[in-house]
């Protein structure tokens, strides 16, 4: 019986580390036809907001982390004033309404936000708050590469993630395979 328990465990832990290794399908992993070629993670995905930002922070948010670039499952959820992800110690706050969207494995350096401010808000001032409190290594074992904050009329856009979402060959990288 221990051996059968034993050899269950080791089949479940081959098979969560192959789900870990695998990459969405061709049709998830081109950049939009719309986007030039040399189009960042983080431009793809602000170019989409400009696009569309209509709706509540959720629905933005949704259309975002399903975008055709995203190479990972993903979801949103609406947030409250508070501490946030990616900003260490700070607690964001003055927004009317806000989603985060996310990876649904912490250890992708990727963390999105959609923040719709009151008519008449500093949204200037908000961006440089974000700015200012954004930790690009929030992630504990990674670091995002790049961070947009941008904004459309009362509604603020704002992304930490890696620039690509191409995986390093071993003839790319520094470290000698043999």
């Amino acid at each position: 019986m221990k051996k059968f328990l034993a050899l269950l465990l080791a089949c479940l832990m081959l098979l969560s580390v192959a789900a870990c290794g695998e990459t969405a399908g061709s049709e998830s992993s081109s950049i939009s036809s719309s986007e030039p070629a040399d189009a960042t993670v983080g431009t793809t995905l602000y170019n989409a907001f400009k696009a569309d930002s209509t709706g509540t922070a959720e629905e933005i948010a949704n259309r975002i982390i399903t975008n055709e670039i995203i190479q990972f499952m993903g979801g949103a959820v609406a947030i409250e004033e508070g501490f946030l992800s990616g900003f260490g110690e700070t607690e964001i706050k003055g927004f009317k309404e806000g989603a985060m969207f996310a990876p649904m494995i912490g250890t992708i350096p990727f963390v999105g936000y959609i923040f719709k401010l009151e008519d008449g808000a500093d949204v200037e001032a908000f961006k440089t708050t974000l700015k200012d409190n954004a930790n690009l290594r929030w992630n504990i074992c990674t670091a995002a590469e790049e961070m947009i904050v941008e904004s459309k009329d009362n509604t603020v856009f704002f992304l930490m993630c890696p620039s690509t979402f191409e995986q390093e060959t071993p003839e790319d990288s520094d470290v000698s395979v043999e």
